[in-house]
């Protein structure tokens, strides 16, 4: 049985997608953004803010799912620019900690609202009773 995951701690979706889908213990979170919560505005003073922007909606959607970035199990990060890999890589490390999830991360030409970054995840966030 597949359930939606709300939280208006992360960034409402700006189309018709789910911020996540539980599907027994495995949370799919659809790619993340920038987007700050609270003002549904982008954040973009740099690649590192972006990142941190993107790790904490994750972080928020998780919690929601009552997990945290600890379930990752397969993150892919989407760039426009390979070049900022090296700064958005040094944020990231800091949420994913000393067992990061698989991961892949590709050059494309361009994310939705002129974004640097958008990273969509995995995780494995078992259900309580």
């Amino acid at each position: 049985m597949k359930s939606v995951i709300y939280t208006d701690a992360a960034p409402a979706p700006v189309g018709p997608y789910s911020q996540a889908i539980r599907v027994g213990p495995w949370v799919y979170i659809a790619g993340q953004i920038a987007i700050d919560p609270e003002t549904q505005t982008m954040v973009t003073e740099s690649i590192e803010a972006e990142t941190r922007r993107v790790m904490e909606n994750i972080g928020a959607v998780l919690k929601a799912a009552g997990g945290s970035l600890e379930d990752l199990v397969h993150v892919t990060i989407y760039m426009t620019d390979l070049k900022d890999f090296p700064a958005m890589n040094r944020v990231y490390s800091g949420y994913v900690g000393d067992k990061p999830p698989a991961r892949a991360t590709v050059q494309v030409a361009s994310l939705p609202k002129n974004a640097r970054v958008e990273i969509t995840a995995v995780a494995f966030v078992p259900e309580t009773a």
